[in-house]
């Protein structure tokens, strides 16, 4: 069966950076996973 689910709204800014905090931030993560995240990929671009 497949679930149905809201599409995602458009991202407001061109960074990347950004780009990541914003769906991290509409998807209600915490803080300090956004921190990891942002940390994760400045390391690996």
């Amino acid at each position: 069966m497949k679930t149905a689910t809201a599409p995602l709204p458009p991202l407001r800014s061109v960074k990347v950076l950004d780009q990541l905090r914003e769906r991290i931030r509409y998807l209600h993560y915490s803080l300090r996973t956004e921190q990891a995240y942002v940390n994760w990929v400045r390391a690996f671009i």
